[in-house]
């Protein structure tokens, strides 16, 4: 089964309870679709599989890159730790650059 890369969201079991109270077991899927994100600091598009939820909690705090580096390591795929190791490699050295042109 297909789950989300960014929030680890996948498939869950439930029971569907009658009125009677017999338990039915059921599967809940997760909206899963394939959607490119663009990094401001890499300049670079990425396609993930998310959960639409996501999609909306990305553009709610406004960039994929500030999503990213918010999320739990634990929740994120080897892909998206990828990426996230790549922006923070990014964001470092820009930090670095800013430092020395204040120094002279």
């Amino acid at each position: 089964m297909a789950s989300c890369e960014l929030s680890g969201k996948k498939t869950r079991a439930k029971n569907l309870v009658s009125h009677s109270n017999i338990k039915t077991k059921s599967r809940s899927f997760a909206n899963i679709q394939s959607k490119k994100f663009f990094s401001n600091h890499l300049k670079k598009f990425f396609q993930f599989k998310v959960a639409t939820q996501i999609v909306r909690q990305i553009d709610k705090w406004g960039s994929f890159d500030t999503f990213i580096m918010k999320q739990k390591d634990e929740v994120l795929s080897t892909k998206a730790l990828k990426v996230k190791k790549q922006i923070l490699k990014k964001t470092k050295r820009n930090k670095k650059e800013v430092v020395h042109e204040k120094k002279n």
